[in-house]
């Protein structure tokens, strides 16, 4: 089943998971890693929503439809504006504990002033500080939600921002967020690479365990098997061999080095 919104593209997956996507190209072309997955999970008396979006258009609306009778819980897998925007449409948010005060103050996307889209006027209608949620709670690594016949686990996987989360289902599912994904991979400073390493190595762990799991990344193609997690532990620890071949890319105030496999485009913060 798909259902497209002028805005969104929604499909169910499962019996139990909807997929919400959205084209933050839409925002600014020097995003390419369309689509971004909001993902939605129904339990049986309670459903999670994994992320709120741009802001661009109402959410809210779809995810009260989907949920019908559920409690509902919104998580944010990470600060970063592609994630929370959608917040301020909802009463309560939780995420990491380091970033309970990245969301909880109004965002700031004045960096979009410049872009060509037209659909940016609808942040300059908010003079480019998008409202928070009114109450941000704080998630921790090991935390447990139960859904209603679905269990989540929260894993703290700090490196593309200090507060990345996953999440672990009991049926099988490890959401990513953008800790993995194939496309632009965004990264911090090259003296933070040991954290990213040890959070893919904490997930890769953790699929060798659970040989079945499927994983379903923030952006782009989903479901993905363990191989995401290797390519790009292995393509990480390979930037230090193409070091010689970055260029600057002062819009993400980063180094930008392509892969040599083609599956990467990392985006190195300068500072």
């Amino acid at each position: 089943m798909s259902t497209d919104n002028l805005h969104f593209d929604i499909s169910k997956h499962k019996d139990y998971l909807y997929v919400i996507k959205e084209n933050i190209s839409l925002v600014h072309p020097v995003y390419t890693n369309d689509p971004l997955n909001i993902y939605l999970l129904l339990g049986s008396h309670t459903a999670l929503l994994l992320d709120t979006g741009c802001g661009l258009s109402p959410l809210k609306p779809i995810v009260d439809e989907l949920i019908g009778t559920r409690k509902l819980l919104v998580f944010n897998t990470h600060y970063h504006w592609d994630h929370p925007l959608g917040n301020v449409e909802f009463g309560e948010v939780y995420i990491h504990e380091n970033e309970v005060d990245n969301v909880s103050k109004p965002y700031d996307v004045s960096f979009f002033k410049d872009s060509p889209n037209e659909i940016v006027k609808i942040y300059a209608e908010q003079n480019y500080l998008i409202p928070p949620a009114k109450v941000i709670k704080p998630l921790k690594d090991g935390d447990v939600f139960d859904l209603g016949e679905i269990e989540v686990k929260v894993i703290h996987c700090p490196g593309h921002s200090l507060g990345s989360i996953c999440l672990l289902t009991s049926t099988g599912e490890l959401f990513t967020s953008d800790v993995a994904y194939y496309g632009d991979t965004f990264l911090p400073t090259k003296d933070k690479f040991p954290k990213v390493l040890n959070s893919l190595s904490k997930l890769i762990n953790l699929c060798e365990n659970q040989k079945d799991l499927e994983l379903y990344p923030s952006h782009r193609n989903y479901p993905c098997d363990t191989t995401l997690l290797i390519d790009l532990y292995k393509g990480i620890q390979n930037i230090e061999n193409l070091w010689d071949t970055k260029k600057p890319f002062d819009f993400f105030e980063a180094w930008e080095i392509t892969d040599s496999s083609g599956k990467f485009k990392y985006y190195i913060s300068r500072s």
